[in-house]
């Protein structure tokens, strides 16, 4: 157990905020959910450190912070790979480790991909606001004071649960400098033109650094529409595909406003969300359509992989101590093993 553990930020660098899975409940009072932008990266993470799913974590963009742990716990680092150091030693992405009280972590600028997942067993423990700890920096609200994280702030994190030594699931990241990003029709696909449909799915667009936790803008051909792309505003969700006046697409991602006046062409799957969200600037994308059905059937067949896998790799039930066994069973246990001795 770890019992008043704290960590104090030395160096916030480009950005680092709390996030956890999300705030729900709430899009009818014009709050989104937030939460972890890449939320693979952001279970594994918890997963590696015991955690139970839920619990708040730091995502740290681009370039990673200094952190000083003030008390001892597992961490683990998941996502973009940030050459991270444990007082001067390397520290791998994608594996737990012990930090003791005193030591510095440093992550550094991400080598491939954009978002690196930092999960302590115990979670950050920031007060929640409305059922959630996740930073919503439009609104100011939740994490750390509702914004990104700065020097000297300290965050305390909660009691720590023995970490499991069973099945982790597999995870492999994917960074690539040409997304190919499978979309549903939008539910105003009806609003552009048949030439427009064909640009969109048939062009390959580039992300532009005018891109955050909000939206991420794209530059590329210009899709046309039939009479214009403004509608009356109704909702949004993480993925949506929205058409402005300019015929640029936008990408709408975790921060993303609540209701929108703009024809959405398409809705990015939820499985290629975490590809948006290890997105650079420079970054290629192109689109594919797929139908619903399709997309209901691919968890199926992932979910039966991951079974066979977690079966495969069980490890094995230790014997039972002779202590607790009942007469018989124990005579009967001891003369077994003492052949095999």
């Amino acid at each position: 157990m770890n019992k008043a553990i704290e960590i104090e930020v030395l160096s916030p660098e480009v950005l680092t905020t709390v996030q956890d899975a999300g705030r729900f409940g709430y899009l009818a009072d014009g709050i989104t959910e937030s939460g972890a932008m890449d939320q693979e990266a952001y279970r594994f993470a918890n997963e590696l450190v015991g955690n139970r799913d839920g619990e708040a974590e730091l995502e740290c963009t681009m370039k990673g912070p200094a952190l000083r742990f003030l008390g001892s716990a597992t961490a683990a680092l998941a996502g973009a790979d940030m050459d991270a150091r444990l007082d001067g030693r390397p520290v791998k992405t994608g594996e737990a480790f012990w930090v003791e009280s005193g030591q510095v972590l440093e992550l550094h600028m991400a080598g491939k991909g954009l978002r690196t997942y930092l999960a302590v067993a115990g979670g950050i423990a920031v007060p929640k606001v409305l059922g959630s700890r996740s930073t919503n920096l439009k609104c100011r609200m939740g994490g750390f004071s509702g914004r990104a994280l700065l020097a000297g702030d300290v965050l305390p994190v909660g009691a720590a649960k023995e970490t499991p030594q069973g099945f982790v699931r597999p995870y492999h990241p994917v960074f690539s400098d040409h997304l190919v990003i499978h979309c549903i029709p939008g539910p105003q696909e009806e609003a552009f033109t048949e030439a427009g449909i064909e640009t969109f799915y048939g062009s390959t667009y580039t992300m532009t650094s005018e891109s955050d936790r909000m939206g991420m803008r794209l530059a590329g051909p210009v899709i046309e529409t039939r009479h214009g792309s403004d509608i009356i505003s109704d909702g949004i969700v993480f993925g949506s595909v929205q058409v402005p006046k300019s015929g640029l697409p936008i990408l709408l991602l975790a921060d993303h406003q609540t209701a929108g006046g703009y024809a959405k062409i398409a809705t990015v799957i939820s499985r290629d969300l975490p590809l948006l969200a290890q997105a650079v600037p420079g970054t290629k994308l192109t689109f594919e359509r797929v139908s619903i059905e399709e997309m209901q059937e691919t968890p199926k067949a992932q979910k039966a992989a991951e079974k066979q896998d977690r079966r495969a790799k069980k490890p094995e039930a230790l014997p039972r101590p002779l202590h607790e066994l009942r007469g018989w069973q124990r005579f009967r246990t001891f003369r077994e093993r003492r052949k095999k001795w």
